[in-house]
């Protein structure tokens, strides 16, 4: 079996409950976009100035994304396109906070992923199941991987 079968049946073990599988589809995405938020607006200095000053797109966010890219690549391809897809709409969505000013991408940000979570903590109570990044903190990842997975199952793409 390949690893990332392996890894998607066993984080599939503790989201069987139809709510709690409801809430991650919300709350996964959010959770993944809050963090670029949060990384983002980590002072980008030296990433400026290696990639540009004023590119919006030099940043932590964009380092940190393209290391878990090469994360996805070693478990599936397929998948780190998708990947990388949802990782371009939250970068440009992080950089339409900032442009529109409505309140610091750090305060958004965390707002959302505060929100997230408690919504992740209420599913897993009413599944029963501890989340599985408990048991091994690589999970934290392997929750998008597993939304995407269906996604693909749908459209007949194989991961």
């Amino acid at each position: 079996m390949r690893r990332i079968d392996e890894l998607l049946a066993e984080y599939g073990e503790s989201h069987q409950n139809a709510t709690n599988k409801a809430i991650h589809w919300i709350c996964v995405p959010l959770i993944f976009f809050s963090v670029v938020g949060l990384i983002a607006s980590i002072p980008s200095g030296p990433i400026q100035a290696l990639l540009g000053e004023g590119n919006p797109y030099a940043n932590w966010a964009t380092v940190v994304l393209v290391l878990v890219t090469v994360y996805y690549v070693t478990l599936s391809i397929p998948l780190s396109i998708g990947l990388v897809l949802f990782a371009l709409v939250c970068v440009f969505l992080t950089n339409l906070i900032v442009t529109l000013n409505v309140a610091p991408l750090w305060a958004v940000s965390l707002g959302i992923f505060v929100v997230a979570w408690i919504g992740q903590f209420y599913g897993h109570k009413v599944e029963g199941k501890k989340p599985s990044f408990f048991k091994d903190v690589q999970f934290l990842m392997i929750g998008p991987a597993w939304l995407m997975h269906f996604i693909y199952k749908r459209l007949g793409i194989p991961y």
